[in-house]
């Protein structure tokens, strides 16, 4: 009787070993879908920002370079629609092919796009945008490259309403990432010419026999390919990768107010520039 008691007890035990086991297999079998969800859609913003971001804007509204991806009204198209054209681009158009993704990326690409198309909501601005305004000018070093309302640089992206509709928090990822991958149209180079001058900037057009070359200080050159001595693309982009070092946590929220807020101003007066001209 002591032997089928132990016996009995050791059984129950093993049975509820794997009871509990089972218990605990489903629900992370049951937890794994939602962080897929979240890593699937950590992966479509981090690629959107760094390949579309520079032509469709953080929230994918468009600019001067592209259309509005985020009005579903304006783009109808399924998902495997939406994979080809980021795959293989638009001949004859500005989108480029993107073939270096990753089916995931594509993927992850076009669940992000679908955020964008139903996101809404009341915006939050996390620092002061007058202070913000003096960093952009000044400790940022952002006009260098970058215009506002008509004002700096124009060898990066104009980013009169670049943050309008993206989250702040796009914002400020945008500004501290490292690695950076340049948008299209952005993409830096170095040549050197048959003098020996040796010009550092971001290739605006080219073709198989010359380029169109825009250097750090604004001016435009046009080189043909073969009076060239050498000429190199390089993968890194001239925004600095180092704003966490530059600029402390509420410097980095104060620069976001900022271009928040502008892109918000410019976006209301476009509105009424619009409806005036419609009227």
């Amino acid at each position: 009787m002591r032997f089928v008691r132990k016996s009995l007890s050791s059984l129950l035990g093993l049975s509820f070993s794997v009871c509990v086991l089972n218990i605990s297999l489903s629900l992370a079998q049951q937890s794994t879908p939602n962080r897929d969800v979240k890593t699937t859609s950590a992966t479509g913003r981090s690629t959107f920002n760094s390949y579309c971001s520079g032509c469709h804007g953080l929230d994918g509204r468009g600019s001067d370079k592209a259309v509005n991806i985020a009005a579903t009204d304006k783009v109808r198209l399924s998902d495997a629609e939406l994979s080809t054209i980021i795959s293989n681009g638009i001949p004859g158009t500005g989108m480029p092919a993107f073939r270096t993704l990753s089916e995931k990326q594509i993927r992850a690409v076009v669940g992000y796009v679908r955020l964008l198309q139903g996101k809404t909501g009341i915006r939050t601005v996390p620092g002061d945008a007058k202070r913000g305004k003096e960093i952009f000018f000044g400790k940022g070093g952002c006009s260098s490259c970058h215009t506002i309302s008509g004002e700096g640089g124009f060898l990066g992206p104009d980013l009169s309403g670049y943050a309008s509709g993206g989250s702040a928090n796009a914002i400020r990822d945008e500004i501290v990432r490292s690695p950076r991958i340049p948008a299209q149209g952005f993409r830096t180079a170095v040549l050197t010419t048959t003098s020996g001058e040796r010009l550092e900037g971001v290739v605006r057009n080219e073709d198989n026999f010359s380029v169109q070359f825009q250097t750090k200080d604004g001016g435009f050159h046009f080189f043909q390919k073969a009076d060239l001595r050498n000429f190199e693309h390089l993968d890194s982009s001239l925004m600095p990768t180092n704003y966490r070092e530059r600029l402390s946590n509420g410097e980095l929220d104060d620069l976001v107010s900022y271009l928040l807020v502008i892109s918000d101003e410019n976006k209301a007066i476009t509105s009424r520039k619009k409806k005036d001209d419609a009227e």
